[in-house]
């Protein structure tokens, strides 16, 4: 009886860490999507091939996609070492 009672007491607060573990996974993995990054890449190439920009823009572009797919990766590789 005094399990029921406990679980019935802490059930907000054990929602409440659940909830936040759920948050916390869902931001990670908003965070470590590569596809967004990937078809900004794919689509910044396709604008260099239509000439729609300059290969200096291109150029500037690429490498900030390319520090944040980096980042992407680095974030990957410390979680799952850190799991």
């Amino acid at each position: 009886m005094a399990f029921i009672i406990d679980d019935i007491a802490l059930s907000p607060i054990k929602l409440t860490i659940w909830l936040a573990k759920k948050l916390k996974e869902s931001a990670f993995n908003e965070m470590t999507d590569d596809s967004k990054v990937l078809e900004e890449l794919l689509m910044l190439q396709m604008k260099l091939e239509m000439e729609e920009i300059t290969e200096d823009d291109y150029t500037q572009k690429e490498t900030l996609l390319m520090e944040r797919l980096e980042e992407i990766r680095n974030l990957k590789k410390g979680e799952n070492h850190g799991s």
